[in-house]
């Protein structure tokens, strides 16, 4: 079973600011979120899923009945707690 990748509007604006080393690590793992991997969901009655490449985490939706993953931030830690509003 593979999931089609789709990109909110605004995902380009936290991905062109990582360094080129990152872009291509956090790329591996948008790769990977075709498959079925497993997904932390996230707490707090939030409808967002994550995924972590080392300090840094990737947010996304999934819409099983369209079998598509929406990807809608890549950043630090820090960043990913200020963008969630937590």
């Amino acid at each position: 079973m593979e999931y089609s990748l789709e990109f909110d509007e605004g995902w380009d604006h936290y991905f062109k600011k990582l360094d080129k080393s990152m872009k291509g690590r956090v790329w591996k793992k948008i790769l990977q979120l075709k498959g079925n991997i497993p997904s932390r969901h996230l707490k707090k009655g939030l409808d967002f899923y994550v995924s972590e490449i080392g300090q840094y985490r990737l947010c996304y939706k999934i819409d099983g009945k369209k079998m598509a993953k929406t990807i809608y931030f890549v950043g630090t830690h820090k960043e990913y707690e200020k963008w969630l509003g937590i």
